[in-house]
């Protein structure tokens, strides 16, 4: 379901720390008939068995991160990479150009007079010809702390990952929407709605599980 809106409406690069609930904005944005992208599950899509990603990360990182079905162990992998920054970095330089022009490709085909939005970890390259409307989810530390705690990570992946992404002041500073998370899945209904209504003009329509 894609759903078309009156007025020209930016693509959206939908993004926030993690722990800050930005999949579930996705999630009702898609409900509500946006043409999404998950930047995450294209980071898995580039790196499956066959794929010149995969050469390249298994160059890096070394066999031992394949589990035994011929997958990503990405718990291995997070283990290694969020305690080594170079590591990470040069991890990021073969899967984002990956990653992006995968996503340029995706939303060269979204229908005309979509809402697009690309959901993503981390602020940057955009995969939009003009220039996107940056929608970042926050939420305090505290509060994402508690909900990856509740995820079962432990108290050092946390705090590795949460140290491997910008602060939370750099996160509002790159935004031009913010949508507080720092509530209730209810309440983080109610601002993504108003978010939608200001920019496609119309309210939320009725997704496809409403």
């Amino acid at each position: 379901m894609s759903v078309h809106v009156a007025q020209p409406v930016r693509p959206v690069v939908l993004t926030g720390g993690i722990g800050c609930g930005k999949s579930l904005v996705g999630s009702l944005f898609t409900g509500w008939g946006a043409y999404l992208v998950d930047a995450d599950q294209l980071a898995r899509d580039v790196v499956a068995p066959g794929t010149k990603g995969r050469v390249a990360v298994e160059s890096l990182l070394g066999p031992d991160i394949v589990a035994p079905d011929g997958s990503l162990d990405r718990a291995a992998m997070a283990e290694r990479v969020f305690a080594n920054a170079d590591l990470l970095a040069q991890l990021e330089e073969i899967i984002h150009p990956l990653v992006h022009e995968a996503g340029r490709q995706l939303f060269a085909d979204a229908p005309v007079g979509s809402v697009s939005v690309y959901e993503v970890p981390l602020p940057g390259r955009s995969p939009f010809e003009e220039e996107p409307l940056v929608v970042v989810v926050d939420a305090p530390d505290d509060v994402r702390r508690e909900r990856l705690l509740a995820r079962g990570l432990t108290d050092d992946q946390i705090t590795a990952r949460m140290g491997s992404q910008p602060s939370r002041s750099e996160w509002l500073g790159v935004a031009d929407e913010v949508i507080d998370n720092s509530g209730s899945v209810a309440e983080l209904a109610v601002r993504a709605a108003a978010l939608w209504r200001r920019v496609t003009g119309e309210d939320p329509p009725v997704g496809p599980d409403s």
